[in-house]
């Protein structure tokens, strides 16, 4: 079974960056997707980014200002978020989908200030 602990979360000020990290832990193929979704209270969770056979996917709110790598060597994967905007600001769950099941990491907050 996969497991996914992300790191790399914080505060951050409108137009700064930050870089999400999620290793983890079990079977992971590089044909299987692994990525970051977001969510804000009252609002269903968003995928913003996943990879997966070296294949990138984002969604149009964060096109151009994030990009996703994958680490196969360390199981890891990162997102890089750039020109951050206050409506960036959600907990960002790491997520995988492929042989060894599906899994969803604790979540990081991100929070950007005006």
């Amino acid at each position: 079974q996969v497991q996914l602990v992300e790191s790399g979360g914080g505060l951050d000020q409108a137009g700064g960056s930050l870089r999400l990290s999620c290793t983890a832990s079990g079977t992971i193929l590089d044909s299987d997707a692994i990525g970051w979704a977001r969510q804000v209270p009252g609002k269903q969770r968003e995928l913003v980014a996943s990879v997966a056979g070296g294949i990138t996917n984002y969604a149009d709110s964060m096109k151009g200002r994030c990009i996703i790598t994958r680490d196969n060597t360390k199981n890891t994967v990162y997102l890089q978020m750039n020109s951050l905007k206050r409506e960036d600001t959600a907990v960002y769950y790491c997520t995988y989908y492929g042989t060894s099941g599906s899994a969803w990491g604790q979540g990081t907050q991100v929070t950007v200030s005006s």
